[in-house]
């Protein structure tokens, strides 16, 4: 394993990794705080809060897919140290981020109940989604400026500057969720609406302390209105052709995620809610892997752009055997653990942390396989600059294996939700089986800059 002799790759690695990691655990832990609180409101509301955040997954997937998109782009002009196509970049990614949200904003505040009807027939769980969706979609345009500034922010070698303002966003979100929901400090106690409430108000703060941090100094993304805006068509059309097979494939992969979740409420309130705490422990548990997945696609990215490419290569193989020995170690402990981390849902019933546990374990045993599909996607070929065919990768073993087997496993197959998780899993194994000798082929190296 030459990476642990490597010291430069560890040192740059950990630099990045760490700070991402720790924003990732903040904001995972911001989710989990949500969770534990509306827990104590009971199975409906976890439910309904639940199924209404998949909306707000599907959006913030498709403005992960443009910024994912900038950073390949932004990693090989940080690696050229072109500052003025940096900014046009930022630019180009925040005019797109805006404009997804201002149509998810929009279509959540007028079509509430028609959204929640989509995903669920439960009129309790319409009703209090829709109450919930209404107010947490006037969210969605800051988190998506904030978000493409973040990843600008660590691309270009500033990954403490998010982790910090997400630090703020916590704290705020946490305190504010606990006044509002329950009813402190004389105001009245909102539920629902009032962890949605909550979520916006934070959400406004951290674009606000996010602008205030960059344009405080002057640094790399520090730029004018003109700046950000110009790009030529030329740049635009460069910039799509790289981009968008990542936009398509962050929109397909998580509109197949939403499928699951339509699947899964198939079996009832019970497995929706259990599938909304079980995602919300594993996503602490996947603060690492999403730390380590963007330091290679920051590290590959700027040795690419650099003319380093038989060093990116390098570089790919020492995040993916990182990833396996991560994997295996938080598998393990997800799997060994149930118990424990279910002690925090207070508010839930022993049928409910029946499933939860098992559901706990099976994640726990298939977490390798998500790891490295994780790392191998959005690490490696996509900080290679190769964003086809991780896109027909991506969306092509969630729609042609993942979703029919969920539908098939919650229509037809009378078995329980985390027997269909485990099946449905078989998606994510083809997936890094057919990553492997793409890696190996070197294929994956294009210089898009």
């Amino acid at each position: 394993m030459n990476f642990f002799k490597d010291k430069i790759f560890l040192k740059t690695m950990l630099a990045i990794a760490l700070p991402i990691a720790l924003q990732n655990l903040i904001t995972s832990s911001v989710n989990m705080v949500d969770t534990l609180m509306i827990s104590s409101l009971g199975q409906t509301s976890i439910a309904a809060v639940g199924l209404a955040n998949q909306f707000f997954f599907f959006y913030v997937l498709i403005v992960f897919g443009i910024n994912s998109g900038s950073s390949i782009f932004i990693a090989q002009y940080w690696g050229k140290e072109d500052i003025p196509s940096i900014r046009k970049v930022l630019g180009l990614a925040v005019s797109l981020s805006a404009l997804v949200g201002i149509v998810f904003t929009v279509t959540a505040v007028l079509f509430p109940q028609f959204i929640m009807r989509i995903l669920i027939n439960e009129p309790e769980v319409i009703r209090l989604g829709s109450d919930y969706l209404r107010i947490v979609a006037l969210s969605y345009i800051p988190t998506a400026l904030a978000f493409a500034f973040s990843v600008a922010l660590r691309t270009t070698g500033k990954p403490q500057i998010p982790m910090k303002i997400s630090a703020i966003s916590f704290i705020t979100n946490t305190s504010l969720n606990y006044i509002l929901i329950f009813g402190k400090l004389g105001i009245p106690a909102m539920g629902v609406k009032g962890a949605a409430l909550a979520t916006v108000i934070a959400r406004f703060i951290e674009i606000g302390v996010t602008l205030y941090a960059i344009y405080s100094k002057d640094g790399v993304l520090a730029a004018s209105i003109k700046e950000l805006f110009s790009w030529n068509k030329e740049f635009f059309n460069k910039y799509i052709k790289t981009t968008y097979p990542v936009i398509l494939a962050e929109g397909a992969w998580s509109l197949g995620q939403v499928m699951y979740s339509i699947a899964y409420a198939k079996l009832g309130e019970e497995a929706t809610a259990a599938i909304q705490i079980t995602n919300t422990i594993q996503n602490v548990f996947f603060v690492l892997v999403r730390g380590l997945a963007n330091a290679c696609t920051v590290m590959i990215g700027s040795k690419i752009g650099s003319g380093n490419e038989e060093e990116a290569y390098e570089y790919a193989k020492n995040f993916m055997i990182l990833a396996m020995l991560l994997g295996l170690m938080l598998g393990i402990i997800q799997a060994l653990t149930p118990n424990l981390t279910l002690k925090l849902f207070r508010g839930i019933d022993q049928s409910l942390y029946h499933t939860s546990k098992n559901l706990l374990i099976v994640m726990g045993l298939t977490f390798v396989i998500k790891v490295l599909g994780a790392t191998g996607i959005v690490g490696v070929l996509r900080g290679g600059g190769d964003t086809t065919f991780a896109m027909i990768l991506d969306a092509g073993t969630v729609w042609v294996i993942g979703v029919p087997v969920a539908f098939i496993g919650a229509l037809l197959l009378d078995i329980p939700v985390y027997l269909i998780y485990a099946i449905v899993t078989i998606e994510e194994l083809i997936k890094v089986i057919l990553i492997i000798p793409r890696i190996i082929s070197k294929k994956w190296i294009k210089d898009v800059t």
